[in-house]
């Protein structure tokens, strides 16, 4: 491979040379490896998947989709966080950045393989527009950035133009607390209702799962459908 006014010699892994390089970079990791980054030509494979889903986003479970499906919140910094306050105190940066490589591999692995999981099953993809630069307040910041909301929506983007289907970002405000089935606004509210996990619409008296009944509405107004869209789009 030629780059930059070098030649380099490319190990052929996973199949690498059967395409065209298009470009390429080099980059260091935090421990200090090296890395080269090539950009191929590769044909886009359409996805076989119908159906549209939504998916809501929070943080006992990184991600709810209106199928009831739901990808567990690994906890990736948490798990590793007394490892790592060892080594800082230790003054081991070597260990340190080690810990921290496998906390950010271990998410990114999770995210990998739920979105790619997604968009091959699915023809249409609803996601709500919680901001992790908006919530990342000191109080929750470690516990958002550990979710990695804005590192899933940028794989679902980019895995759902590849394989063209529809990606969006829908506006989640009171989709927590409107019914689903009915599009009455009776849902719990407030501080206090966010430890409501579960609850019965006063209306219709449908039962929900909070975060389910979250990622069904903002299906529908993703989809356009009804009656939920209308019931949310009045307030």
């Amino acid at each position: 491979m030629f780059h930059n006014g070098s030649y380099f010699k490319v190990w052929g892994s996973r199949g690498l040379s059967q395409y065209k390089f298009r470009s390429a970079s080099f980059n260091e990791d935090a421990r200090g490896r090296w890395y080269i980054n090539v950009a191929v030509e590769v044909e886009a494979q359409p996805s076989a998947g119908q159906g549209a889903i939504g998916i809501d986003l929070g943080l006992k479970d990184v991600a709810t989709c209106s199928n009831g499906e739901k990808l567990e919140n690994g906890r990736f910094y948490h798990n590793l966080v007394d490892k790592l306050a060892t080594a800082q105190r230790a003054r081991n940066k070597r260990r340190g950045k080690a810990i921290h490589a496998k906390i950010k591999n271990r998410r990114k692995d999770a995210l990998h393989k739920f979105s790619r999981r997604l968009v091959n099953q699915h023809g249409e993809i609803y996601v709500g527009d919680a901001s992790p630069t908006k919530l990342a307040k000191p109080r929750m910041a470690k516990s958002v950035l550990d979710a990695g909301w804005g590192q899933l929506k940028t794989m679902l983007e980019c895995k759902c133009d590849h394989a063209g289907i529809v990606f969006r970002e829908v506006r989640e405000a009171y989709t927590s607390r409107t019914c689903s089935s009915c599009g009455s606004l009776s849902g719990p509210q407030g501080v206090n209702g966010l430890r409501v996990r579960g609850w019965e619409c006063a209306e219709c008296g449908a039962l929900h799962d909070r975060d389910v009944n979250a990622a069904r509405n903002i299906l529908s107004l993703g989809a356009g459908r009804c009656p939920q869209a209308v019931g949310i789009s009045v307030l």
